[in-house]
């Protein structure tokens, strides 16, 4: 990422219209980099971080971005592209070994800044698999488990879904009501989940449901396996791309060996949802790169009373304001992603990131509309995608209000999820 510091604004022509006028503007390309690192952080990288960062923003804009649209607009997954992913050999982000490429948390999150930066579907996929599916897995499995699921994992041969929340414990999944009775060597799951990513598809469905002793555990449910129903939630307007299901489990029989080794407690789940919840705040910058580099491309190109729309100052205005937020949440996320890196794991540090950004990247999404005009709300613009998808990654894993309350709770010692009276908390 290169800055571009007194750099004059192309004053180009918009391109010619067919029939020789240059009353038109085509689709901008989703633009480079150079004006959106403004403080120069593609500096303090290796250059093996340089290199795996612009390797997955080359594959988003040359294999994802030119056919995406029309998956989105049929609510489909582009499944061939799941090869190609999987040559990228990113699966896993953080997790060493196994076959996977163990990145420290700076490097993942670049990639992954990345991946959301073409299309938040495919980031949440890769995040669904990996962060959560593969990372419930590391964290929390068996040396022979790891050993077991991770390499076909890590390869893409066989992937991942995370069945946590149900259909009436979203906020307060804490409460699940899915069960697993033993019974003999296996164990026997009955409930619901919903809004479950990939679980339409996926190999190996990490379902949390809760035990004999009334503590959570985690369990591997295997593609196929009976009683297991994961239908499609139809209608969406977010992530169309995602199969998001919601899930039956009618006396699904899942082996003991299954059951993910190293979960006590409904606080293991903890360890994932932070690294996921890690995962979510770099998609946010994604999506807000994508938005401002292609509201920038368009004003250099769109002509208006004679003038590009780069030269009115309410346009420059908006788009420094865009890059002012962009270069604070680029600036946070890299001292977080050190922090953890350094050990220094924090859940309301995560929580504050994923608060913040979300909720800057869906006021530059919608800015970017705007400054699109009537072309804004096309797909082949591709903010108007973004901007949808981004109220889904608003939401998922805990929404503003959750993330500001575990913030909340830290700062002041005091938990506001459940109201109590000073002194009795």
């Amino acid at each position: 990422m290169k800055t571009a510091h007194g750099a004059a604004a192309d004053q180009g022509h918009a391109p010619a219209s067919p029939d020789g006028n240059s009353s038109g503007v085509e689709p901008p390309v989703l633009g480079g980099p150079e004006f959106s690192d403004y403080f120069l952080l593609d500096n303090l990288l290796t250059d093996d971080q340089r290199a795996l960062k612009n390797k997955v923003r080359q594959f988003m804009d040359q294999e994802v971005v030119p056919v995406i649209n029309p998956y989105w607009e049929r609510a489909e997954f582009p499944f061939e592209l799941v090869p190609k992913l999987a040559q990228l050999d990113i699966a896993g982000f953080q997790i060493a070994e196994y076959g996977c490429p163990g990145m420290s948390n700076v490097t993942a999150g670049l990639v992954i800044l990345e991946l959301a930066r073409g299309d938040l579907s495919i980031s949440t996929m890769m995040g669904v698999h990996s962060a959560l599916a593969m990372t419930s897995i590391a964290l929390l499995g068996s040396e022979e488990q790891k050993q077991r699921f991770l390499p076909a994992m890590a390869r893409m041969e066989k992937l991942g879904a995370f069945g946590l929340t149900e259909p009436t414990h979203g906020s307060d999944v804490v409460k699940l009501e899915t069960t697993a009775r033993s019974d003999g060597d296996s164990y026997v799951i009955n409930g619901h989940k919903r809004w479950i990513g990939n679980a339409t598809f996926a190999d190996y469905s990490i379902i949390w449901a809760r035990g004999d002793d009334g503590h959570v555990g985690g369990y591997v449910v295997e593609k196929g396996t009976p009683g297991f129903d994961a239908r499609v939630i139809k209608g969406k307007t977010a992530l169309r791309c995602v199969q998001n299901a919601q899930i039956s489990l009618t006396d699904v029989r899942v082996p003991a060996a299954n059951r993910l080794a190293n979960v006590h407690t409904f606080r293991d789940t903890e360890k994932v949802l932070l690294a996921s919840r890690f995962c979510v705040a770099w998609e946010s910058i994604g999506a807000a790169v994508a938005g401002y580099e292609t509201a920038l491309a368009y004003a250099k190109q769109r002509r208006q009373f004679g003038m590009p729309l780069a030269a009115f100052q309410l346009v420059q205005y908006r788009l420094s304001r865009m890059l002012a937020d962009i270069t604070d949440m680029l600036c946070m996320q890299f001292r977080l992603s050190q922090l953890l890196d350094e050990g220094e794991y924090s859940m309301p540090r995560v929580a504050l990131a994923k608060m913040h950004y979300t909720e800057r990247a869906r006021a530059i999404l919608a800015d970017a509309r705007d400054m699109l005009g009537g072309n804004g709300i096309l797909l082949d613009y591709h903010v108007a995608r973004h901007l949808c998808d981004i109220e889904a990654i608003d939401t998922y894993e805990g929404t503003d209000t959750v993330q500001a309350l575990i913030v909340g709770r830290d700062i002041t010692g005091y938990s506001a999820f459940v109201p109590v009276a000073p002194g009795h908390h």
